[in-house]
């Protein structure tokens, strides 16, 4: 809990959103938090889901990769029922699919993949050189600076506290109809401890790989997610652990979209940290759908 209050800060509400409740074997319970979403956000589901088939694997396997599909919205109103199935136990490899359920209908499905810890080849592309996050405003300067005349959704996002504070090196997206380049560099960091547990951290570095990303395939177009006249949302989400890494520092998400077509944004993801270490790709497909009445 915080010094001042006995309200939990946003960190401690996600590894408590993340400690699923286990109700019979290989089947676990999750809930969301009451933030006056109306949906349940999909990296809660990717982490909660992916939370659901660590527990269901020897200690010593880690996960290398998870696909996932999102199916239906989330009820944020109501737990979310998730079911592991064990695909298969190798002596290196595990396979583990999960789908989390509500109101009797499946609103998700993800596949994972675990690993023992062995040596081998070992390379990456280099970070991209760009501002780091001192220099660049936190969000109560963005919001002391730009929210005053922003539309109501920008102000809600950047005025909502999250367990993860972002750090744009670039905020023209979202106060400007400007068409860009389809590259954003974001910096990401925990707002408060994580603890030293190469579960949680893989859980929680799940759930901030979904934030941002979408957001590149609309800057060719001038528009961002806050536009009313789109429809946005998560169809897929992939994602490979490639190095491990504590949390505790500031994270580089550079990120870029190849392609949109056929009402669909396909955006990619590289996670570094600090130092240059690249620790996670992360590959995601988007509904961008102007709205019919429009």
């Amino acid at each position: 809990m915080t010094r001042d209050t006995d309200k939990p800060t946003a960190m401690e509400t996600l590894l408590s959103t993340l400690d699923l409740e286990p109700i019979e074997v290989d089947i676990f319970r999750g809930r969301s938090p009451q933030v006056g979403w109306q949906r349940v956000f999909g990296g809660q589901v990717i982490a909660q889901a992916l939370m659901a088939a660590q527990r269901t694997v020897e200690i010593g396997r880690l996960v290398h990769s998870l696909h996932a599909y999102f199916m239906r919205p989330g009820d944020p109103s109501v737990p979310i029922i998730y079911q592991a199935e064990r695909i298969r136990d190798g002596s290196s490899f595990n396979t583990r699919r999960v789908v989390a359920i509500q109101h009797g209908k499946a609103i998700f499905a993800l596949s994972a993949s675990f690993q023992i810890e062995e040596p081998g080849f070992d390379h990456q592309i280099p970070m991209p050189d760009v501002a780091p996050p001192e220099k660049l405003l936190d969000e109560h300067q963005i919001a002391a600076q730009y929210l005053a005349n922003a539309p109501a959704a920008i102000r809600k996002y950047w005025e909502r506290e999250r367990p993860i504070e972002i750090r744009p090196v670039s905020l023209t997206h979202y106060f400007s109809d400007k068409k860009l380049d389809p590259f954003q560099h974001v910096w990401v960091r925990a707002t408060g401890p994580v603890p030293d547990d190469r579960h949680c951290q893989a859980a929680i570095l799940a759930y901030l790989s979904d934030m941002t990303l979408l957001d590149t395939s609309l800057y060719p177009h001038g528009t961002s997610i806050f536009d009313q006249t789109i429809q946005v949302a998560s169809l897929d989400h992939s994602m490979w652990f490639h190095r491990p890494t504590k949390l505790d520092d500031w994270l580089l998400y550079t990120q870029d979209s190849p392609s949109a077509s056929g009402a669909r944004g396909l955006t990619r993801g590289s996670l570094f940290t600090r130092d240059g270490v690249l620790i996670a790709s992360v590959a995601q497909e988007g509904l961008i759908r102007k709205r019919a009445n429009d």
